[in-house]
């Protein structure tokens, strides 16, 4: 289930690395971007990560909190951030619920094989938590400048 635009997204609490944990409740009052990458340290994801690193201060001068999202353990995530120099906090989704919350899970294709699996998503949430625009990623060239664009338009006055 994909969330629509004006939806209220889905309430979660997740363990980051680092230690603790980030709730989505806490972030309200700015935009959110979430970034949901299918696992640590893999080309397509280590590309996305650093993408919206780089982007991470024109992100956060559009008033946008960045987090990516994917299932395994914290130490993973911990281990990936030091490999590929990370600055977004990263989210441990180990039972897949606030995934599958967010539409990102479901049928996947590879080399003519189905199977079912992360699907690469982020979601742009504006400060009151709802839902703005949802991107189903095919390829991860480009994608945060689109998302930052989208973050920085949501903060223009209309």
């Amino acid at each position: 289930m994909t969330l629509s635009p004006g939806q209220i997204a889905p309430d979660f609490t997740l363990p980051r690395d680092g230690g603790g944990a980030v709730s989505l409740a806490d972030l309200r009052g700015r935009a959110v971007v979430l970034f949901f990458y299918p696992a640590d340290d893999t080309p397509g994801c280590t590309t996305e990560a650093q993408d919206f690193t780089a982007l991470l201060p024109r992100l956060e001068a559009a008033g946008a909190a960045v987090l990516g999202i994917s299932g395994g353990t914290v130490a993973a995530k911990e281990k990936f951030i030091a490999k590929a120099g990370l600055g977004v906090p990263l989210l441990a989704d180990e039972g897949g619920e606030v995934i599958r919350a967010y539409g990102a899970w479901g049928e996947k294709s590879m080399y003519g094989k189905t199977y079912t699996g992360l699907i690469r998503t982020t979601v742009l949430l504006n400060a009151e938590g709802k839902v703005v625009r949802t991107w189903t990623v095919r390829g991860v060239k480009g994608h945060a400048e689109q998302v930052a664009k989208a973050a920085e338009d949501l903060r223009a006055p209309s």
